[in-house]
């Protein structure tokens, strides 16, 4: 009798300490709304197993960009409603992409209301983070995203996003710096004088 009362104690302490380091989603919105410009170094796990690595600029709303390592690397940028992937190494023009059809929407979202009806469909710790899952609630089939959040004070620590595929990509990022200026000329995609190739 007494294993299991302590069974039921060590069960209710544990799914206690669970709770208290999950953060509300009125923080988590507050704090994505307080951001207005971030840089990060990031780490990008892709679907079929391979790495890259490079630099993320976020200037909220609305526009974000990933500039990835090396020489003739890929750019991909969203601005002015729209997502655009320029692979120079590719004999392609660039593709364009409306941002409302990626996770990435709600992230740069003017105002970031996870307390919205139907976006958030899971809300957990896990390993010291809290975790959201959200997605578009009039767009669920486009697909969602798990934000990872950790640390004294809040920060945006990694995210996976989950394509209508199926796909899933993790991008985990370095130390922010938030706050600073950012040039408009990093959300301008690069060589789209001619049409981009629209999916």
């Amino acid at each position: 009798m007494k294993h299991a009362l302590l069974a039921l104690v060590l069960s209710l302490a544990a799914t206690m300490a669970a709770a208290q380091s999950k953060q509300p989603l009125s923080a988590i919105s507050a704090y994505l709304n307080g951001l207005t410009t971030v840089t990060a170094p990031f780490t990008q796990f892709n679907d079929d197993g391979s790495r890259s690595t490079g630099t993320l600029y976020v200037h909220r709303p609305g526009r974000m960009r990933f500039q990835y390592d090396g020489p003739d690397a890929p750019v991909v940028i969203a601005g002015n409603g729209a997502v655009v992937i320029e692979d120079p190494k590719s004999n392609q023009p660039p593709e364009s992409y409306p941002l409302s059809r990626t996770p990435l929407s709600i992230l740069l979202a003017r105002r970031v209301d996870l307390g919205r009806a139907n976006m958030v469909v899971g809300h957990d710790a896990r390993g010291g983070m809290t975790v959201v899952t959200a997605q578009d609630p009039e767009r669920p089939e486009q697909g969602r995203i798990d934000l990872m959040f950790g640390g004294s004070p809040l920060a945006l620590r990694e995210w996976i996003v989950h394509d209508e595929t199926g796909g899933q990509t993790r991008v985990v990022l370095g130390d922010l710096t938030t706050g600073g200026a950012l040039a408009n000329s990093l959300f301008r995609p690069p060589n789209t004088s001619g049409n981009l190739n629209e999916r």
